[in-house]
Formats: C-alpha cells, sequence, structure tokens
C-alpha cells in the first residue's frame, strides 16, 4: 500500500444543520479514489447541551491493517531502523485490525469541555489518494516538499481587503 499526503482538518459549526451531505461528500470522494477518511471524529452539543459523537472511516478492514502496518513500519524505522521496521509494522497492522483510531475518547471529550451550546466540532484524519502519482513523480524528477500549505477563499478575501488598505494608504504616504 502506498500511503498519499495525510492531513488533519479542524472544523466547527455554529447553529449545525446537519442533513448527511458532509459525509455524503467523504464517501463521494472515497467512492472516486481521491480522499480516504482514515478516522474521523465529530461532536455535537444541542441547545439544551445534550452531547452526540459520532466516529468515521471508510476504510475497509483489510485497508486498516495495511496502512497501520504501513505506519507503523515508518514509525518503527525511524525509532529502531530495519528491526524497529519489521517489529512496527507487525504491531501496526495488528492494531489495525479493529480499524486506525487516531482519535481517543478523552480528544471527543476534550472537544466536548471547549464546545458551546448548539455548535459542533468535527476532526478528520483524511489521506490525499490522489497525490500519490503526482508525488511519485515529483520524486522521481528529483524533487521534494519544501513546504505546503492550503489556500481558502477566504484567505483570498482577505488578501484583497489587505491590498486594499495598503492601496487607500498610498496617496497618503505619497504627500510625505
Amino acid at each position: 500500500m502506498t500511503v498519499g499526503p495525510v492531513q488533519l482538518i479542524v472544523l466547527g459549526f455554529d447553529h449545525p444543520n446537519f442533513h448527511g451531505e458532509v459525509k455524503a461528500q467523504l464517501e463521494r470522494l472515497r467512492a472516486n479514489d481521491s480522499v480516504r477518511v482514515i478516522d474521523a471524529l465529530a461532536v455535537h452539543k444541542d441547545a439544551t447541551g445534550q452531547i452526540e459523537i459520532e466516529r468515521l472511516s471508510n476504510l475497509s478492514q483489510d485497508e486498516s491493517i495495511e496502512l497501520g502496518s504501513v505506519v507503523g513500519a515508518l514509525v518503527g524505522l525511524g525509532a529502531a531502523g530495519e528491526e524497529g521496521a519489521v517489529e512496527g509494522s507487525i504491531a501496526g497492522a495488528e492494531l489495525g485490525r479493529d480499524g486506525v483510531h487516531v482519535f481517543s475518547d478523552e480528544d471527543a471529550w476534550d472537544v466536548v469541555g471547549e464546545l458551546p451550546n448548539d455548535s459542533a466540532a468535527a476532526l478528520l484524519l483524511i489521506e490525499h489518494h490522489w497525490a500519490v502519482p503526482l508525488r511519485d513523480a515529483i520524486a522521481s524528477a528529483g524533487g521534494f516538499r519544501i513546504g505546503d500549505g492550503f489556500i481558502s477563499p477566504l484567505d483570498l478575501v482577505a488578501a484583497g481587503a489587505m491590498a486594499e488598505s495598503e492601496i487607500t494608504d498610498l496617496p497618503a504616504r505619497a504627500a510625505l
């Protein structure tokens, strides 16, 4: 199994109005092999403070075992070389039998403690499976990652607002 880049996304929802759209989109992305949900934890606190916790992964048991094995091998390699990679692979595969559970019950209660009534939060650990061939092509060409990040449309709006304020200040600076 080749593991694509993995991303942790933390989401918040004020006055959530869930109808299954988010889950449906994650399943659609999984169906076309773009993104796989390794683990997800969603916590909802209704207006009266009642708590609902939901977990999600769209990995099959075989995929969970294989992912656990790969992650265990990589961690083991870093900790103890080749021998650690073998031991880590075995341990990771065993842990993956019951699914990959990155977020614990303790994490759920930490989120609940910070969550106001009538809101929700979600922790998503997703693998960008679509990026595997691109990453491999970059590596084959001798390239490597220097950094990465996501830019949201709201970041572009903020950049425009900053640019506007700088443009507005130009005549005042020019007069000095």
